[in-house]
């Protein structure tokens, strides 16, 4: 296992992380089973365990929990906070209120008195930088969290959240977690750049894009991977972005096969590959799946393979930009991109037209 510095901190963390989101009713995992991937993770030398209040409402953080009871000091523990919990409309969101006491809430369900890493889930709107990094920043002086991070920002977010900390005095964010694969490679052009600038730490999730770069997705076999189940819409073969992600999938098996790396072991070592890029997390249901992508802990992809991926998904490429989740707001909403009053303008002047006049 390869380990390196996250970010500025210090901090020595596995090339691989473990990701814990499918503990419990989102990938089905037992508590046995999740105990024992944790057990082989930790065995093979990966120290850095991810996981999120709002994976199963809180079951995913509990199943960690009672997995690494009685080895807590051996292990970087980062979780995460901000997405909806529940339906009540402040148990969200990035607010001082909500953030104390949904940290209060995650160091129960894992039966620790501190996290090393906690993270802002999203970037919440309707919160202030300076209202989000005050708790956070408070949050650490008491000893609840050591450092504290940003989980999927657009690049200028994560650029205002610099300097939100720099000119209020506050702590800043130490890590940025974005979704990155050889088959989602638009943070190349604007996330990566940023968090090289301010020297943060990178933690990737969906380094195998959800079961796209697992091998599970192939031409001619159905699909199988437990996603396609949770969002069946990814992985219809008639669209054409799914068809351009299969074709693609198809040339990267070609060339893994052409190293002797398995398609997993091209995926993860694509990604760990970027200088800017501190841990991929990796987020097996199985100890199979595990297994699979533990034997991609030590692989360097040598410059004729990084060549050929390129020349696949050219770099700065997303395959699904549609999927993106740090796009902007103003380009999901047409309200946010139009001076007030346009519409309505719009529409009288339609209504003119209309009346012939």
């Amino acid at each position: 296992m390869q380990y390196r510095t996250l970010g500025r901190t210090g901090v020595q963390v596995s090339a691989l992380g473990l990701g814990a989101m499918n503990f419990g009713a989102i990938g089905r995992t037992t508590q046995e089973d999740a105990t024992a991937i944790v057990d082989a993770a930790l065995d093979a030398g990966i120290n850095l365990i991810d996981t999120a209040d709002m994976y199963g409402q809180g079951e995913s953080e509990e199943m960690v929990g009672k997995a690494i009871a009685g080895r807590r000091d051996d292990i970087v523990l980062a979780t995460k906070a901000g997405m909806p919990m529940g339906d009540e409309r402040n148990h969200r969101g990035g607010s001082r209120r909500w953030l104390v006491t949904a940290l209060e809430n995650s160091l129960r369900r894992l039966g620790v008195d501190h996290v090393d890493l906690y993270q802002i889930h999203r970037w919440d709107p309707a919160t202030s930088d300076e209202e989000t990094l005050s708790a956070l920043t408070d949050l650490q002086r008491a000893g609840k969290i050591r450092h504290f991070g940003s989980s999927t920002y657009p690049a200028y977010r994560i650029v205002q959240g610099q300097w939100a900390a720099r000119e209020h005095g506050l702590s800043r964010y130490v890590t940025e977690q974005p979704s990155y694969s050889i088959l989602q490679r638009g943070v190349e052009s604007h996330v990566l750049p940023v968090t090289e600038e301010y020297g943060m730490g990178v933690l990737v999730w969906s380094p195998l894009a959800s079961g796209w770069l697992s091998g599970a997705v192939r031409r001619g076999q159905a699909v199988t991977t437990s996603r396609a189940t949770l969002a069946p819409e990814r992985f219809d073969l008639t669209l054409p972005a799914n068809q351009a992600r299969l074709d693609a999938v198809e040339r990267l098996a070609a060339v893994a096969d052409g190293a002797g790396l398995t398609l997993i072991q091209l995926a993860l070592g694509f990604v760990t590959a970027h200088p800017a890029v501190t841990s991929a997390l990796i987020g097996p249901r199985t100890r199979d799946h595990l297994r699979s992508q533990l034997a991609a802990a030590d692989i360097v992809l040598s410059a004729d393979v990084l060549d050929a991926v390129d020349a696949i998904v050219a770099p700065g490429t997303d395959l699904a930009a549609h999927e993106k989740f740090d796009t902007p707001p103003a380009l999901l909403d047409s309200a946010l991109r139009r001076r007030r009053g346009a519409e309505t303008r719009g529409a009288e002047v339609r209504g003119a037209e209309g009346s012939g006049s």
